[in-house]
């Protein structure tokens, strides 16, 4: 069987964890590297978490690559009140006995797609800032890309780091702007394909309770998210970027996409960073995002907790 090769962006952060060891527990695909970006919380702490991640999944291969440490033109305010101030829950875990790439994660976004000229699945997790600076190396970046999926956005406008901006997108709107511009089709798992396909907090536990190296890292780093993401939404856990991943890895387990024209706004006083769907296509302009609206949600769970190896 032939492995797609795979490059992952991502800011690491706590489901940005379980879509990596998703993606490396995948025998269909090859992670070709990962690039990393600030956002959920500063770049130090994303590549160091990264590192963690490849370590405890036993893929010291991959290659990791740091990248931005800011949004390309504003500051923006991180995620630490969600993921801990280190972006791992904050237990103090021992260094990770791998080291990261002298390469900046934009150069190595363009010479991998480049590497894998038609082949790539590309899975943007995090702020699109990488990709941006990527795009501004490399124009024709698109056309060596096979697939591009974003964990991004809310289609319509309930959005989780503002009341109309999704966090990936609302960090570095520019970079979401320069990214929706330059690819004629962005596969998008927005905030609220996340909010539709929660996972319940009780049998999340049991799968963390298996005993698995991976199950017990994973339980210690997720418990102040979960504790705070069950104290504020309930009975859920709303975890996107291991959705996302699902997506990249499995479309066939996809009940439902729908295409439209997607815009990212970068003004306003409220609505600066939201993702504008035209859903009825008033502007007659070409459509760009296929948007993520329905997931087979046992297919999603078992692939959950396969990466967990509780099952």
């Amino acid at each position: 069987m032939t492995r797609t090769p795979i490059l992952i962006d991502t800011d690491p952060g706590i489901d940005d964890a379980l879509a990596l060891l998703m993606a490396f527990d995948s025998a269909a695909h090859d992670v070709v590297g990962l690039t990393i970006a600030a956002g959920n919380v500063g770049l130090p702490h994303t590549v160091r978490n990264a590192l963690k991640s490849c370590e405890v999944a036993g893929r010291g291969d991959v290659p990791v690559f740091p990248g931005a440490a800011a949004p390309l033109l504003h500051p923006a305010e991180d995620a630490g009140h969600v993921h801990g101030k280190d972006g791992f829950g904050d237990i103090g875990y021992p260094d990770p006995s791998l080291t990261a790439v002298a390469e900046h994660a934009a150069n190595a976004i363009v010479r991998l797609a480049r590497e894998h000229s038609g082949r790539l699945l590309l899975v943007a997790l995090g702020p699109l800032t990488n990709l941006a600076l990527a795009l501004t190396l490399d124009p024709e970046l698109p056309r060596h890309v096979d697939r591009l999926l974003v964990m991004g956005g809310a289609v319509t406008v309930h959005g989780n780091m503002t009341p109309a901006a999704e966090f990936n997108i609302g960090f570095d709107p520019e970079a979401a702007h320069i990214v929706f511009r330059a690819f004629a089709r962005v596969e998008l798992c927005d905030w609220e394909a996340t909010v539709a396909h929660g996972l319940d907090h009780r049998e999340l536990e049991t799968w963390l309770a298996v005993g698995s190296e991976r199950a017990r890292f994973y339980e210690a780093i997720s418990r102040q998210t979960r504790l705070w993401s069950e104290d504020r939404r309930g009975d859920r856990w709303y975890c996107a970027d291991a959705l996302a991943m699902a997506a990249a890895l499995a479309p066939d387990g996809a009940l439902e996409w729908v295409e439209r024209p997607l815009a990212v706004e970068l003004a306003g006083q409220h609505a600066r960073g939201a993702t504008i769907v035209d859903w009825n296509r008033q502007r007659g302009v070409a459509d760009n995002a296929r948007i993520l609206r329905r997931y087979d949600q046992a297919a999603f769970e078992q692939r959950v907790r396969k990466a967990l190896a509780a099952g």
